[in-house]
């Protein structure tokens, strides 16, 4: 009985290539498998029937070189209240419409809760314009 010795010889640089495509496919593999398992069953029923992302939502305005922030507090799917903050004096002498025309803006707003077909007076048009337009920027940042 003879016993015959086989010798087998592997290059190292084979056997390093063929390692590292191994640990590559397994990487993939795990990343796929988190990706497809990662957006079943994690969205609660507020997060996918909600309008808003809900918290405060600021909007710039310049009136005469003075800027004031316009603040839009939402929920998940009304709007909960208008108001400025950081806003001087002068504004609001200079400006006398802007507290009246946010305040029946607010109510329109808060019942569609949108800007879409608001009424405003005529006496107010362009106080009522510029408001509008942060009211509009600051809901954008707040709709998911």
């Amino acid at each position: 009985m003879s016993s015959s010795t086989k010798i087998v010889v592997f290059k190292l640089k084979e056997l390093v290539i063929a390692g590292v495509l191994a640990v590559l496919a397994v990487i993939l593999l795990v990343l796929f498998i988190i990706h497809v398992t990662s957006g079943i069953g994690n969205k609660t029923d507020e997060q996918t029937l909600g309008t808003f992302n809900p918290g405060i939502y600021t909007a710039s305005i310049m009136l005469s070189g003075n800027t004031m922030d316009l603040e839009v507090t939402v929920d998940s799917d009304n709007v909960k209240s208008i108001r400025l903050v950081n806003t001087e004096e002068t504004i609001q002498t200079m400006y006398p419409l802007i507290s009246s025309s946010l305040k029946a803006l607010e109510d329109q707003v808060k019942q569609k809760g949108s800007t879409d077909e608001i009424t405003y007076s005529a006496d107010a048009k362009y106080t009522s314009l510029v408001l509008i337009n942060a009211i509009d920027t600051a809901l954008d940042k707040a709709r998911k």
